[in-house]
């Protein structure tokens, strides 16, 4: 498809930051009610657009098999009637969510009498850039409206008719509703050109969210001159202690690698203790239900199936039916491997031993870590924040699931009676 003509992305994206801060003015002073009608106006918009939205989808389906897309791709950018719903219902959601802005974090009054608070504030202009899914703009949008943000899109060329087709429904919902149109814009060009123009806007474009493959996501980290959100990899690891109730580990082993090997809470790694009675139903469960299993000699000779790890294994998000396994001595030596290979995205213990639990949960430093649980619970819709806008593994502002709360900052009111300062 020919992109549409656009003779300087600079000044395109510079037009669109503008216009997106002059609506970020708008939002920051909207009251939560109105937030949210615009929201279920543009959900009911959604609906109303389906089929609208799933010939623009059947398109880019159609282009994408033509120019060779993987299976996995195709799954993430197909839309049937169901993932429509889902994207309504997931915009409802966010709009039925407790609105952070203007909330006090923190109040005191100071010997001299001045009152000292610090709230809650949007940041102001966001920038999505993703691939492949579309209900990534309706995630996005809502929830950066939610939170009195700005959202500037940008869709893989991919998807580029979906996320058309459900920016349009978006917007049709935000005029109705009385809410700037330019609350939620999406980037018009297929041109990578933009990318590199939003990574660089400073004083138009606040923060920088990527969503998407490890390539754009290191691209946007090493370009970007403006703040980024983001995680580079997802080099999950859970580990079997001794003191694991052994079905419980068969059945969280099974399920934190297998329930969706494609997702960025997959485990990618599988550490048991030797101190642990039985590895062998663990292997044998997760080979029955497809996963390629790595490991060294000592793994190897519990299963048959396993096939020989490399140094590289280690160090690599499948984001596949493969999973790494190896053997350690003691929690501490399963912190180490940790500490020298992960991610700091997600990492899980199995055991019955609170200290034990506890001394994991205190020392891995990773923005989740879990204990008896799998780790596809990484998700902001699981903890409850509704969609999420992305999971960020740095450790400054957000951790996690990123979803409104992340999505702001905060100022200092301070309340004064007429003091000055001596």
């Amino acid at each position: 498809m020919a992109d549409i003509d656009t003779p300087d992305t600079q000044m395109l994206i510079a037009d669109m930051g503008r216009r997106a801060r002059a609506a970020a003015t708008v939002l920051a002073a909207l009251p939560s009610p109105a937030k949210a009608a615009a929201l279920r106006f543009a959900a009911a918009a959604i609906r109303e657009s389906q089929d609208a939205i799933l010939a623009a989808n059947a398109e880019d389906m159609t282009s994408g098999k033509a120019n060779g897309l993987s299976d996995a791709m195709l799954d993430r950018l197909l839309l049937d009637a169901k993932r429509v719903e889902g994207m309504a219902a997931g915009i409802e959601a966010v709009a039925g969510l407790e609105d952070p802005v203007g909330s006090v974090l923190d109040e005191r009054t100071r010997p001299n009498g001045l009152v000292l608070k610090r709230v809650r504030v949007p940041i102001g202009v966001i920038g999505i850039i993703y691939e492949s899914r579309p209900n990534v703009t309706a995630d996005a949008g809502a929830l950066c409206l939610m939170s009195g943000n700005a959202a500037i899109l940008r869709g893989g060329s991919e998807a580029i008719r979906s996320n058309r087709a459900v920016h349009a429904a978006l917007v049709q919902g935000l005029v109705s509703a009385g809410a700037p149109a330019d609350a939620i814009q999406l980037v018009p060009v297929i041109d990578r050109a933009a990318v590199g123009a939003m990574l660089t806007a400073e004083g138009l474009i606040d923060m920088v969210v990527p969503r998407g493959g490890k390539g754009l996501v290191a691209r946007v980290q090493a370009e970007a001159r403006v703040p980024v959100l983001a995680h580079l990899d997802g080099i999950n690891h859970t580990y079997v202690d001794r003191a694991a109730d052994p079905e419980m580990a068969r059945h969280l082993a099974v399920n934190a690698k297998m329930r969706r090997t494609g997702i960025c809470g997959s485990t990618e790694t599988l550490l048991i203790d030797r101190g642990f009675a039985d590895p062998k139903p663990i292997l044998a469960a997760l080979a029955d239900a497809g996963c390629e299993l790595r490991g060294d000699a000592e793994i190897q000779a519990l299963d048959s199936r396993v096939r020989a790890v490399t140094d590289a294994d280690w160090d690599t998000e499948y984001l596949d039916a493969i999973l790494s396994v190896k053997r350690v001595d003691g929690v501490d030596a399963a912190i180490a491997h940790i500490a020298a290979h992960g991610s700091h995205h997600t990492d899980a213990i199995l055991t019955e031993d609170a200290e034990t639990a506890a001394r994991f949960l205190n020392t891995v430093d990773s923005a989740i870590v879990m204990w008896n649980a799998s780790t596809q619970f990484a998700d902001g819709g699981e903890f409850g924040l509704g969609a999420e806008i992305g999971i960020s593994t740095g450790r400054l502002h957000a951790r996690g699931p990123v979803a409104l709360e992340g999505l702001t900052t905060y100022k200092w009111l301070v309340l004064g009676t007429g003091q000055a300062r001596p």
